[in-house]
């Protein structure tokens, strides 16, 4: 199990914008799992929407791309790299996410030819489907 401190030793996010609060499986190179613990003090809850707090699409997707940069950036070879986001596929949004719910993110990395790389991305709530995606990345 890897926590924040680890995680900032992988990828370079830093609070505000590092997304996952801790990586429970990592097979480097291959997948992650991680965690996003949902507060109702984060910062984009104060207009995303005040009356309904929800957390957006696009930091759920975010946040699955930190965990597949977790798996990807592990690899002895990519060490101190970055990787960086070339596409994003097949989004599917299934299930609102909002305070006080444990995000959890899976990212397994289905296709990898030199810099270049797809992550099979799946984000779930109880067990339940919230968002699902292909994440190309470049690692620079």
């Amino acid at each position: 199990m890897l926590g924040i401190e680890e995680i900032q030793k992988i990828i370079p996010h830093r609070h505000p914008f590092l997304l996952i609060d801790l990586i429970e499986e990592l097979e480097p190179g291959k997948r992650a799992v991680g965690y996003k613990c949902i507060t109702y003090d984060e910062p984009q809850f104060r207009g995303h929407f005040p009356q309904e707090p929800v957390m957006p699409g696009v930091l759920m997707i975010e946040a699955l791309a930190q965990v597949g940069a977790v798996a990807i950036l592990s690899v002895e070879e990519n060490k101190g790299k970055t990787a960086y986001f070339g596409g994003i596929d097949k989004a599917k949004f299934k299930k609102k996410v909002v305070p006080g719910d444990k995000l959890r993110l899976e990212c397994e990395i289905i296709k990898q030819k030199g810099p270049v790389g797809v992550g099979k991305a799946t984000a779930t709530v109880d067990g339940k489907i919230a968002v699902t995606a292909e994440l190309t990345f470049m690692i620079g």
